[in-house]
């Protein structure tokens, strides 16, 4: 096996905010951007002489503004972004959009004469003027698909995409893994950028001439106002489980900022996966709140009575429905009805677990919402092939990605309570569908600066599902990580104990806090009948220590130990064949 090479540097922000950028703007005249924000119904202020040659550019981040910008200065948790405004300037900046307290310390710092914007919602503002910047708004394009939830954006944004392209259609891609238009992609730092780097970025994929962009949309970019000033035809609901609550607070606060993607004003069609998490309760809550008119998507049977829909909204009834569901291979065939016509769209998804067929069908609708009924079959021709075929065959980095075989090795990015059940779950019944009879052992840790009463919650999780849990570090960021550690570990040895009293079954725990360790520790015990769960970071290259940014690619080290597993057994004579095989990317 070749040993890849150590994983890129991260881009800087300012890298970063320069791969979005088209390669030419137009000025747009400083009162124009005024008119802008009248045109919104956003109040403006304007002070200052107009800068002569226009605005070119929007930034938010003062490390990144390039001569001709207008500088966003938004107020933040620890400071507000005018404090930054006088290095803004010395890099190019023309002018700066900010509010009252923002034009104060402009003030304070010998800056009064400074062309500024003033408003009171500076975030909200900042989409407006930076769709005006660079030509965006409207009919401009591309035609965006979005999609929320807390578990499977990234799937469904890329199994959309694919489509897309089998399609004919150019498309382009903003999310976790990666931001494409068209042929050019760049590696993403956010789920959702900033609202000023996505309007350059449509820019961008206008002059690539993408036709239709998937964007996944995080709980934060609806609540920052990220997606300020742009408009889906079509966007797309998961489910909702417990994630996030460091920032929101709750589950209804939560669901309300999801729900923020529906307003009518945002999206002209909302399609609501009903029971893709924990079940229905979210999905149908969420196909009551949306204002955008809404096409309903349902995992079990269409009709009210019986089943669980109807516990929750007796008067709910799917549009479309996930029928003859089987397995094939890692994956499943299934058709997707609609319940009021008959009519049926089959189709194969090559990757693991029931909620990759809920992602899969989200999908397919996504499209077909977007491309119109008129290229129904068009898209019934692209879907219907043999196994292993076809736009939903293709695997996604770090999503449930199959690395190895004899033992089954699974690398996923579940990260959450019910990330991790689904993870475990569709990892057993993959294994149970193919007759594999062995032992489950999952490797994971929990991110440091987020929500701390998820962790012994997945303890528990994993204890109840594996028979060997290896707790390791995953990204602790600011955090000392032996004490998150600790608290998953917690959740796992009290739920082991009960498991042993009630059930007489023993669960092994261990801790291994270097992460490329505890793989390799994973890949030791494991016999070939048993399966390796690797979650929690999945596509992801490096670890945040404080600031120290180490690198590990969970994929790549899983490989590199399996690899090590297959020589060793080849060197002493019993044979690769017996002791497994690694899956290349």
């Amino acid at each position: 096996m070749t040993t890849p090479s150590d994983p890129p540097a991260p881009l800087t922000p300012a890298q970063q905010d320069a791969a979005f950028r088209p390669s030419h703007t137009p000025a747009t005249p400083w009162p124009a951007l005024a008119q802008a924000l009248a045109g919104a119904g956003i109040a403006a202020h304007v002070h200052g002489a107009a800068p002569a040659d226009g605005v070119t550019g929007v930034s938010l981040d003062s490390r990144v503004v390039r001569p001709g910008d207008l500088y966003v200065a938004v107020p933040g948790a620890r400071a507000h972004g005018a404090a930054f405004a006088a290095t803004a300037l010395e890099a190019g900046a023309v002018g700066v959009l900010t509010d009252a307290a923002g034009r104060a310390l402009l003030a304070e710092q010998g800056l009064a004469d400074v062309p500024v914007l003033e408003v009171d919602a500076v975030r909200t503002a900042a989409g407006t003027v930076a769709a005006r910047v660079y030509g965006g708004g409207g009919d401009a394009g591309p035609r965006l698909l979005g999609v929320t939830g807390t578990n499977g954006k990234t799937t469904t944004s890329f199994l959309a995409a694919a489509l897309l392209e089998a399609l004919g259609r150019r498309s382009g891609i903003v999310g976790t893994i990666l931001i494409r238009a068209g042929e050019r992609e760049v590696p993403s730092t956010l789920t959702t950028p900033e609202a000023t780097q996505l309007h350059a970025l449509m820019a961008l994929m206008r002059e690539e001439e993408v036709d239709t962009a998937v964007m996944e949309v995080s709980s934060h970019a609806v609540a920052y106002q990220r997606i300020a000033g742009l408009r889906y035809a079509v966007a797309g609901f998961t489910n909702l489980t417990q994630d996030h609550l460091d920032m929101h607070g709750s589950m209804q606060e939560y669901f309300a900022a999801k729900a923020g993607l529906f307003d009518p004003a945002r999206t002209d069609h909302a399609v609501i996966t009903l029971d893709g998490g924990e079940g229905p309760r979210w999905g149908v809550a969420m196909a009551r709140a949306a204002g955008a008119p809404v096409t309903t998507l349902a995992l079990g049977p269409a009709a009210p009575t019986p089943g669980a829909l109807a516990e929750h909204d007796p008067g709910l009834r799917a549009d479309w429905e996930v029928a003859e569901l089987a397995p094939d291979g890692l994956g499943h065939r299934f058709t997707l009805r609609h319940a009021a016509t008959g009519r049926e769209l089959r189709a194969s998804v090559g990757l693991p677990g029931r909620f990759n067929v809920a992602n899969a069908a989200l999908a397919v609708l996504l499209v077909l919402h977007a491309v119109g009924e008129e290229h129904l079959d068009a898209l019934a021709a692209v879907l219907d092939v043999p196994a292993g075929e076809g736009p939903l065959a293709a695997a996604v980095p770090g999503r449930m990605e199959v690395v190895g075989r004899e033992p089954d090795a699974v690398v996923d990015f579940a990260h959450n309570p019910d990330g991790m059940v689904q993870a475990l779950r569709s990892l057993a019944d993959a294994r149970a569908a193919a007759g594999t009879r062995g032992r489950t052992l999952i490797v994971f840790g929990s991110a440091g600066d987020r929500d701390r009463d998820k962790r012994p919650v997945m303890g528990a999780i994993a204890a109840r599902a594996a028979d060997v849990v290896i707790v390791t570090d995953d990204t602790p960021h600011s955090e000392d990580p032996a004490p998150i550690r600790a608290h998953i570990l917690a959740g796992a040895r009290a739920e082991a104990d009960r498991i042993a009293r009630e059930e007489g079954r023993t669960v092994v725990i261990e801790e291994v806090a270097d992460r490329a360790a505890a793989i390799r520790r994973a890949v030791e015990l494991a016999g070939p009948q048993d399966g390796i769960l690797l979650a929690g970071r999945g596509h992801e290259t490096t670890m945040d220590y404080d600031g120290e940014l180490v690198p590990l690619d969970d994929r790549v080290a899983l490989r590199e130990a399996l690899a090590a597993r297959v020589a060793a057994a080849s060197a002493s004579g019993s044979g690769p064949a017996r002791e497994g095989k690694v899956i290349e990317s």
